[in-house]
C-alpha cells in the first residue's frame, strides 16, 4: 500500500516544467509511465480483436470498409468509456482504504498497535528499496505524524475526472492508425490487412517503450509484446470475445 495520503487516490502534484523546460502533458500528469502504456496496449489488443473478428463476415466492397471503421471506432469509444469508469471507482475505492487505514491508525490503543498495522501495510513496499533496519526506522517516524493526520473523506475529487479522460484519450487515439486505412482501401480485405500491420508494428513501439522503464532489451521486448499481444487476441477471439 502507498504511504497514506488523504487527499486523493493518487496525489497528484501541481504542473511542474520537465527537465527540458516544457511543462508535462495532461497525460503525463495524471496517469504514471504503466498507466499509460496499459491503456494503449489495451486499445491495441482489443482494436486488433474487434477488427479480425468482423473481418471474418465482413461484406465486400465500401460497405464492408464502413463495417469495419465502425467496428474500430465504435469499440475504443466504447472501452475507454468503460475505462475512464472503472478508473474513477478505483480512485474511489484506493482512496477509501487510505482513509480506513488512518482511521485505524488512531483508534490503536497505543504507538506500538499503530507500529503493527504500518509494518502490515507500508513496510513491504520498501522491502525493495531500504534495509530491514531502515525500514523500522521510517515506519516508527510515522507513527505520530499519522496518528494526528486529518482524515478528509471524499467521494470523488477532479482529479478522478482528469484521470479518466486521460484514460479515455489514450484507448481512443489508439485505434486512430487503425482506421486510417479504411478511409483510403475500398475493399475491406485490403485494408484490414494493412490496418492490423499497423497494429502490430504499434504492439511493437509498445514493446520498447516498456523496455526504456524496465531496462531489459528493446528489440526483445518489441517483439515479446507483439507476441503476448497476439496471443492475448487470439485467446479473445476462440472465447467469443
Amino acid at each position: 500500500m502507498p504511504l497514506p495520503a488523504v487527499t486523493g487516490a493518487n496525489h497528484i502534484l501541481p504542473e511542474q516544467p520537465g527537465a527540458d523546460g516544457r511543462r508535462d502533458s495532461f497525460i503525463r500528469r495524471y496517469l504514471d509511465p504503466a498507466s499509460r502504456l496499459g491503456e494503449i496496449l489495451f486499445g491495441l489488443i482489443m482494436v486488433l480483436t474487434i477488427t479480425l473478428t468482423a473481418g471474418l463476415t465482413v461484406a465486400d466492397g465500401p460497405q464492408g470498409v464502413r463495417q469495419l471503421l465502425f467496428a474500430a471506432i465504435g469499440c475504443n469509444v466504447a472501452w475507454g468509456i468503460i475505462d475512464a469508469v472503472m478508473y474513477i471507482m478505483n480512485c474511489i475505492t484506493v482512496r477509501s482504504g487510505k482513509a480506513r487505514f488512518l482511521e485505524a491508525m488512531q483508534q490503536a490503543p497505543d504507538a506500538e498497535s499503530a507500529l503493527r498495522l504500518i509494518r502490515d501495510e507500508i513496510e513491504p513496499d520498501l522491502q525493495d528499496l531500504l534495509q530491514p533496519e531502515d525500514a523500522e526506522a521510517m515506519s516508527r517516524s510515522l507513527v505520530q505524524p499519522l496518528r494526528e493526520a486529518k482524515i478528509t473523506r471524499k467521494a470523488m475529487i477532479r482529479q478522478d475526472i482528469y484521470g479518466a479522460v486521460a484514460c479515455f484519450w489514450l484507448v481512443f487515439v489508439t485505434c486512430l492508425p487503425a482506421a486510417l486505412p479504411f478511409l483510403f482501401f475500398s475493399q475491406p480485405h485490403i485494408a484490414l490487412r494493412v490496418s492490423n500491420g499497423l497494429l502490430i508494428a504499434l504492439l511493437f513501439l509498445v514493446g520498447q517503450k516498456w523496455a526504456q522503464y524496465v531496462r531489459v532489451n528493446r528489440l526483445a521486448a518489441g517483439a515479446a509484446m507483439v507476441a503476448l499481444g497476439l496471443a492475448l487476441v487470439g485467446i479473445a477471439i476462440l472465447l467469443g470475445g
